[in-house]
């Protein structure tokens, strides 16, 4: 099976608490904490596409889109 590419990882910043569970599950650092205590992302290339981050948010505020779900 080929491997998808992450094409985007949106982030809605009105539902993001700043919890960090996100940055925490995160294998491969791509997230990290605004100094507005929001998620970001600062590697979106190193990105494996584990979903991790969207699995363990709590508010829903995350996604990882691949290139053949746009």
């Amino acid at each position: 099976m080929a491997k998808r590419k992450v094409v985007s990882i949106p982030i809605d910043e009105d539902r993001c608490k700043g919890c960090g569970i996100c940055v925490h599950f995160c294998p491969k650092q791509v997230l990290k904490l605004s100094k507005h205590e929001k998620c970001t992302v600062v590697n979106q290339d190193a990105c494996i596409g584990c979903r991790l981050c969207e699995i363990r948010c709590p508010d829903l505020a995350i996604e990882v889109i691949f290139d053949n779900e746009k």
